[in-house]
């Protein structure tokens, strides 16, 4: 038997008999691990409102195990607040519906429990904090941080150099297959032909360069973020459910 002690992020939570939960968390030494706590729906509960999605909290686990992860789940025993970026994300439905595809993406890009997804880990934190603050647009955090979700996990899209032969320049045309834009000759059927302003916004958005992004006009954020929802889709090879209620 061990008590470990990590930090993480609440993806989702679900009930376990009259009193308790399952909380899932993205951590950060640990991945992603599921955990049950006990008396959690209780009024009484000390810690039933810091396990709560979009929380970013400090946990102790009870494992019967030398691991983390286990035969059985293991238990929360104790938790701090670092963060509570649930208080400003629900209550503005563009960051909720945002936050919550981010939660979704984040829990199918670290599938195995108790694998290090530390990249992952400090996207998704990162991705929180901008939401919450609510200082650019909720849709264009989301898009940045399923563009850059997919650059750490081996996916990374080129919005400027040929994805193919690397030629540089205005490349006009993007293949999910490809990875990305293609020139001319590389071209392959059924490229799309996206406006050369989106290929700009998304570069923006996979570099961080947010003067460049929050000036675009909204037509290209539209189109932007159907190419993402669409690569993402791709290489998960399906859907996330919750991006059906994201505003554009």
């Amino acid at each position: 038997m061990s008590l470990i002690r990590d930090d993480g992020v609440v993806l989702r939570v679900q009930k376990l008999g009259e009193a308790d939960r399952i909380i899932t968390l993205l951590t950060r030494q640990h991945g992603r691990v599921r955990a049950v706590a006990r008396g959690i729906r209780k009024t009484k509960s000390k810690f039933g409102a810091r396990l709560e999605p979009f929380s970013h909290v400090d946990v102790q686990f009870f494992s019967r195990g030398a691991d983390l992860v286990g035969r059985s789940l293991p238990l929360c025993t104790q938790v701090e607040t670092i963060a509570p970026y649930g208080g400003s994300i629900v209550t503005d439905y563009g960051r909720y519906t945002a936050g919550t595809a981010m939660l979704e993406t984040a829990e199918r890009f670290a599938e195995n429990e108790g694998e290090p997804a530390v990249q992952q880990y400090l996207l998704l934190v990162g991705a929180l904090r901008t939401l919450a603050a609510g200082l650019h647009e909720s849709h264009l955090v989301l898009d940045a941080f399923l563009l850059r979700s997919l650059a750490v996990n081996g996916y990374g899209a080129s919005f400027t150099d040929c994805a193919k032969c690397g030629m540089d320049g205005v490349n006009r045309f993007f293949s999910l297959q490809a990875g990305g834009v293609l020139c001319s000759d590389c071209r392959v059927p059924g490229s799309a032909v996206p406006s050369p302003e989106t290929l700009v916004l998304l570069g923006a958005l996979l570099s961080g360069d947010w003067q460049t992004a929050d000036n675009c006009e909204p037509r290209y954020w539209r189109e932007g973020s159907g190419l993402v929802a669409a690569y993402l889709q791709w290489h998960l090879e399906r859907g996330i459910r919750s991006m059906r209620y994201v505003e554009k």
